[in-house]
């Protein structure tokens, strides 16, 4: 596909190629130094995350949580490998279809390649009412971003960490042992479920 091609599957769904250079919502900063400087911002928040799971499954934590760092992980890292190779790998896709290795190498050098977009949805158009603060009667399309499976899945993760935050964070506090192990303290709640 060339830059700006869609497809439309409904009217709410759009395959709409697009190549994001920067951050969520195409936010950028910094140029190029930026750019590189995100590209490795990001590998390291993945080492970090997958550091952080590993010791998780040693101590046998809650698997659903495991599940949703899981999610994030593996978005930053579909992302991480559009940033490091995409650009080596393609040639520029402006009003034309982007080659797969083409014979003057990509459009881009390494760690500085675009992340490449392609699911639109949206569900709904209108305008904000004219009493509405700041935005009054200008369009509104729910949900304008365009974005990928990585994205969506870093999203799905975020989200469902969110919404059973309770249930992954609310550890018991803990109490060091003679032996210098751990051991978790028997809180009032818990007593009173004994009972």
């Amino acid at each position: 596909m060339y830059l700006g091609q869609e497809f439309q599957l409904a009217n709410w769904a759009i395959i709409h190629f697009t190549e994001n250079n920067g951050m969520a919502f195409g936010m950028e900063f910094g140029g190029m130094a930026g750019k590189i400087a995100l590209t490795v911002f990001r590998i390291c928040f993945v080492l970090g995350f997958a550091w952080y799971m590993k010791k998780l499954v040693q101590e046998n934590a809650d698997r659903f949580y495991i599940i949703c760092l899981s999610m994030i992980i593996a978005g930053a890292s579909g992302n991480i490998i559009d940033s490091i190779f995409y650009g080596k790998l393609f040639g520029g896709s402006d009003f034309q279809v982007a080659q797969f290795l083409p014979s003057g190498g990509g459009y881009a050098p390494f760690l500085q390649g675009k992340v490449v977009d392609m699911f639109y949805f949206p569900i709904f158009q209108g305008n904000f009412p004219e009493w509405f603060p700041i935005w009054s009667g200008e369009e509104f399309i729910f949900f304008r971003p365009v974005f990928n499976v990585a994205d969506a899945s870093i999203s799905v993760g975020v989200i469902l960490m969110l919404i059973f935050q309770k249930r992954f964070f609310s550890e018991h506090e803990k109490e060091v042992d003679d032996d210098g192990s751990y051991a978790p303290i028997t809180t009032t709640k818990e007593i009173n479920k004994e009972d």
